[in-house]
């Protein structure tokens, strides 16, 4: 039984290695027949309205300045995503969010 089973892993493992070489294989044929029709048309990567980088944008992963700080403990809150704990319990005791406000 457990040369059977590892009879069909090993198929299974060739089955796959064949799978990728199969992929790659039209996708490089895929790729060379945009290349060709490309150059045939005389189009560029801009004539396809594409991004021609794969750049993040320079504002991701970027701090944003806090616009609310409580005065209590210093805490602070940029105003983007959802209300800190400690806003949302002064906001529910009756304070203004212009309190808060830098």
């Amino acid at each position: 039984m457990a040369n059977r089973l590892s009879d069909l892993l090993a198929k299974k493992a060739e089955l796959e290695k064949e799978i990728s070489e199969a992929q790659r294989e039209e996708r490089s044929a895929a790729i060379a027949q945009v290349k060709s029709l490309m150059a045939q048309h005389g189009l560029t990567l801009a004539d396809l309205g594409t991004r021609t980088t794969t750049h993040t944008s320079v504002r991701s992963g970027t701090k944003v300045a806090p616009k609310y700080r409580d005065p209590a403990t210093g805490q602070t809150w940029s105003g983007r995503g959802l209300q800190p704990k400690w806003l949302k319990q002064a906001l529910n005791a009756g304070a203004k969010l212009t309190d808060f406000a830098l």
